[in-house]
This record gives C-alpha cells, structure tokens and sequence, in this order.
C-alpha cells in the first residue's frame, strides 16, 4: 500500500481560515448569523454553515431590512460605500471577516489613487475580491484578467499607475501579464 503524505499547504490558507473561524465563532455566540455573500468559495462549508444556521446575504437591500443579527463580511471583502451602507442599519452588528491581504491591497489601492495614480488591478473583474478592490479605488481601475486584455491595454501612459493583484490569481499568469504591460512603457 502506498504512504499518504499531507502537503504542508494543505487545507485553507491565512485569510480564508480567518473568515470561516470567524463565523463559526459568531454561531457560539448565538443570534441570527448572516454572511455577506459566500463566506469563502468551499461548497461543503457554506453547507455547513447554512445547517447551522447561517444564512447568505447577496445585496445592501436584505441588510437594509434586517431587524437584527450579526453580519459578516467575507474573505474576498467589499467595496468601501458597501461597508458604509451596510453599517447604516443600526439593528445589525458587522463583523468584518476581509483576509487582511485584501485589506492591505485596499488601503494600497485607496493611498496610491488618492496620490492621483491609475489603478491596474490583475484579476478576474467579476470576482467578488476584485470588485471590492475597485470599490476603494478614486481614480481609474482597471482590470485585466488575460494575456489579450494586457496586449490590448491602451491607457494615458502620462498617468503613473499602481499594479495590484488579486490574492488568488495564479502566479503564473501574473508573471506574464505583468511582462505584457511593463514593455507598453507605463510608470507602474
């Protein structure tokens, strides 16, 4: 019979164990538990979660009619009038659960825009994490998940610009998107 061995990486990384530990910690505390969309991208754990109990808040407009409860902000994070808007309804304690890599990404994206630089963020522009990076963003943000995307960028090569990547992209592709747009000639 052959040896199984457990890669040291195995399970959830830093963040994503945060977040979950985060709600299951809330469920202790008893009280109605709602995430803000999918705590983390794992099947089998937002199953559990919802026999447990907690339930999965997708738009401000159901936070907006709680009557009470905690909610938690996922891993991936939100934009920032996101977190504004939800802490308007008083009867509901927010509890934020973001990976402190993507609040990190966040405050980055916030300082450099606000300094008057572009933002270019690799990433799929749809992903919840990428769409709370955008939401931080003063400037323009820009999202280029492919190597076509990164060839066909054409942006104010007058404009200095942050890069930024989402925390999940492969590393990879990264690499090569990053070889693409620093040929193009842009102060990144």
């Amino acid at each position: 019979m052959p040896e199984v061995i457990t890669a040291k990486t195995a399970g959830f990384c830093f963040g994503v164990k945060r977040a979950v530990d985060t709600v299951y910690e809330e469920i202790k505390k008893g009280g109605d538990v709602y995430t803000f969309g999918e705590i983390i991208h794992n099947e089998s754990v937002v199953e559990d979660l919802e026999k447990k109990g907690v339930k999965v808040i997708e738009n401000l407009d159901e936070i907006s009619r709680l009557k009470e409860g905690t909610v938690i902000i996922r891993s991936h994070g939100v934009a920032k009038n996101v977190k504004e808007k939800m802490s308007e309804n008083r009867n509901i304690r927010i509890v934020d659960a973001t990976c402190p890599f993507v609040k990190k990404i966040h405050e980055t994206v916030e300082k450099e825009s606000s300094e008057g630089k572009d933002i270019i963020i690799i990433g799929d522009p749809d992903h919840p994490e990428v769409l709370g990076i955008t939401g931080y963003v003063k400037t323009r943000a820009y999202a280029i998940n492919s190597r076509e995307e990164a060839e066909n960028f054409n942006a104010d090569k007058d404009r200095e610009m942050c890069l930024v990547s989402q925390t999940t992209f492969n590393l990879n592709k990264f690499k090569d998107l990053v070889e693409i747009l620093s040929k193009k000639g842009y102060s990144i």
